[in-house]
C-alpha cells in the first residue's frame, strides 16, 4: 500500500477560519483534528481536537484543575463561548509545528512510522514541485490502523 492509495478527501481549514466553526466541524464528522492551510493552500499545521478542547477550558482551572469541580454546570455549558470572534490561527499551540506530510509514493510503513514519531493523528499526502506542495488527501490514525488490520485477514 503506498500512501497514495491510502489517502482520502479530509475537512480542511484555513488559519483565518473562524474557530468555533472549526469546533462545530471537528464534532459533527469526529474528527481527531483538522489539517489548516496557509493563504497559499499548502499544509500548516494540525489543529488535534485535544487543542480545541484546551482553548476551551478557562485558564484558571488549567493552572489548578480541582477549580473544575466548583464551576456549575451552567457556566460549563457556555464554554464554547470562548471560541466566538477567534480564528483557527488564535487556537494553533505556539508550539505548533509543520505538519507532517507523505509522499505519494511513501509505504504504509513509512507513513505509519511518520505519524508515530511526530505523535500526530493525521499525516498530509501531498506532492512537492517547484511551484509548492499539492494536497492529495489525509491519512488519519484510525483509517492507516483500519488498512492495516485488512492485510492480517
Amino acid at each position: 500500500m503506498r500512501a497514495r492509495d491510502l489517502a482520502v478527501e479530509y475537512e480542511t481549514v484555513s488559519v483565518d477560519s473562524d474557530a468555533l466553526e472549526a469546533a462545530r466541524l471537528m464534532a459533527e464528522h469526529q474528527l481527531p483534528g483538522l489539517l489548516v492551510l496557509d493563504e497559499n493552500g499548502e499544509p500548516k499545521a494540525i489543529l488535534p481536537a485535544s487543542q480545541m478542547i484546551k482553548v476551551l477550558v478557562p485558564t484558571y482551572v488549567l493552572e489548578d484543575p480541582a477549580l473544575a469541580a466548583v464551576v456549575d454546570e451552567k457556566h460549563a455549558d457556555r464554554l464554547c463561548r470562548a471560541l466566538v470572534g477567534r480564528t483557527v490561527g488564535d487556537c494553533l499551540s505556539s508550539k505548533a509545528t509543520n505538519p507532517p506530510i507523505a509522499a505519494p509514493d511513501d509505504t504504509a510503513l513509512e507513513v505509519a512510522a511518520l505519524m508515530a514519531q511526530v505523535r500526530s493523528p493525521l499525516v498530509a499526502v501531498a506532492e512537492r514541485d517547484r511551484s509548492g506542495t499539492h494536497l492529495l488527501g489525509v491519512i488519519t490514525a484510525s483509517h492507516l490502523l483500519h488498512r492495516l488490520l485488512e492485510e492480517q485477514t
